[in-house]
């Protein structure tokens, strides 16, 4: 390998350039045009701008979300209380298992829609083999919630979420549960594009817009 292709293959671990200054790069160290080397960095360079967040378009377009927890609202319920709402788990390769009804557990077609937020998880803070532990983590709580009604107080999406976390360990706790899955994945949750935005917090305000104008009436009179 040239002196001059190793300069180029040294940036990969820098700040992404554009493409305009790779072809600088190209002229300066005298590689003939289309080089390999800059050509696949090229290619690295559009991958990465392809990306917004954590994942790439293609893969929101397709609610593929690797080793998350999503989360959708549930129409009047998340209206007055945000903060709570219909959540599942996904497995390595991003596919949608989420408890939505009495004795189903659906796959990839998650209740009350497409998500407007996830939480992504650290593989890594699995207990076991990573991504094996993971997705036989995800089967088992879902085989098991097949057998059980949905309660949804006591024994719902969240539960079977914890359920899932539970079985893997996740972060070296057993202690996972419908109240701090809620918290967290409030805290920690990230909007998938700026319509969940409208989707998940619109209703709200419009619901307190409301009441504050009714409420000023009233003051009025």
């Amino acid at each position: 390998m040239t002196n001059a292709s190793c300069q180029i293959i040294c940036h990969n671990s820098l700040p992404y350039p554009s493409v305009s200054t790779l072809l600088l790069r190209q002229r300066r160290l005298g590689l003939p045009l289309g080089s390999q080397a800059v050509m696949a960095e090229v290619d690295d360079t559009d991958i990465m701008m392809n990306f917004q967040g954590d994942f790439p378009k293609s893969g929101r377009k397709s609610c593929r979300y690797p080793y998350c927890i999503v989360w959708t609202p549930i129409p009047i319920l998340s209206w007055v209380l945000p903060f709570i709402g219909h959540m599942g788990i996904c497995t390595s390769s991003g596919v949608i298992r989420d408890f939505a009804g009495s004795y189903f557990v659906s796959e990839d077609n998650m209740g009350f829609g497409r998500p407007t937020k996830y939480w992504r998880l650290d593989v890594d803070k699995v207990c076991g083999n990573g991504a094996a532990t993971w997705d036989q983590a995800v089967h088992d709580a879902s085989e098991e919630y097949k057998c059980r009604p949905h309660n949804l107080c006591m024994d719902n999406c969240h539960s079977h979420v914890a359920m899932a976390l539970n079985l893997m360990r996740y972060d070296n706790s057993s202690s996972w549960n419908m109240v701090n899955l809620c918290v967290l994945s409030f805290i920690h949750g990230k909007h998938v594009s700026w319509a969940a935005v409208l989707k998940t917090w619109l209703p709200f305000v419009m619901l307190c817009g409301v009441l504050a104008t009714f409420i000023l009436t009233l003051n009025l009179q």
